[in-house]
């Protein structure tokens, strides 16, 4: 099986990286879908964005002050 492994692996990249330019018909939608799934997998681990709002408890309380006033 390790001796497989290179030739699966560089199939994979070339289905991936031209399939939809070289196999017909729904080989080559899925080639696409595949590597429009790869690139938003990779897209969403390295964009980073906050879960919570840091300044939105003191703009708050800002707020709340001002209403006093």
């Amino acid at each position: 099986m390790k001796r497989y492994m290179p030739v699966i692996l560089i199939g994979f990249i070339l289905f991936v990286a031209v399939g939809d330019q070289v196999l017909p018909g729904a080989l080559g939608k899925s080639s696409t879908q595949t590597r429009t799934a790869m690139n938003n997998f990779v897209n969403n681990l390295f964009s980073w964005r906050p879960k919570t709002k840091p300044y939105e408890r003191t703009e708050k309380q800002l707020r709340e002050i001002q209403e006093r006033k």
